[in-house]
């Protein structure tokens, strides 16, 4: 936590769960959750891309699988097989949920009902608001980071924003008020 403010520092990861460099970046995620803990907010957004034929399910099973309380384990999961998702679509979502010991037959009713497009939809229009156009980007401190063409560096760029962050008493209340 900001020791000015006692607000943590948010970082918003546009991804695409079918995009192979946002299963690369996980490790980076892991890395700056373990070193900032709670100083450090990461929220996970949506950006499923149409190239990716099963992106827009797997955001709504994500969601589902939040709603259920695993989100961020079936973000995870799922991100670790881009590639099977991509040959058998929706049944690798129903497997990763039943891997979670999440209700799989709840997350298939969400993907048939819709429930959750409408947050997949305004994380999508966020994202394009603010300019994404591919995955994974990252917005820090009204910073984009656009870690589809590189992700070479961002893990070092981000913390050093982050530390950046941590150490402005009146920097980080503007920063989070337009993120939120």
């Amino acid at each position: 936590m900001n020791e000015n403010t006692g607000r943590p520092v948010v970082l918003d990861v546009w991804c695409d769960l079918q995009c192979p460099d946002c299963h690369r970046a996980e490790s980076d995620l892991r890395v700056l959750a373990e070193r900032f803990g709670p100083a450090l907010e990461i929220r996970r957004r949506h950006f499923p891309l149409p190239r990716h034929q099963h992106a827009l399910a797997a955001a709504q099973a994500a969601e589902e699988a939040h709603a259920q309380g695993s989100g961020d384990a079936f973000w995870t999961a799922l991100l670790a097989r881009t590639a099977e998702l991509s040959e058998r679509g929706t049944p690798v979502l129903l497997d990763v949920a039943r891997g979670l010991g999440l209700d799989a037959d709840e997350v298939d009713t969400a993907l048939v009902d819709g429930r959750h497009m409408l947050m997949v939809d305004a994380d999508q229009a966020e994202g394009q608001a603010l300019g994404v156009t591919g995955t994974p980007t990252y917005v820090i401190g009204g910073q984009r980071l656009d870690g589809g063409k590189s992700q070479e560096g961002l893990l070092d760029r981000i913390a050093e924003l982050v530390e950046q962050l941590l150490a402005q008493p009146s920097g980080l209340d503007r920063w989070n008020s337009a993120a939120s």
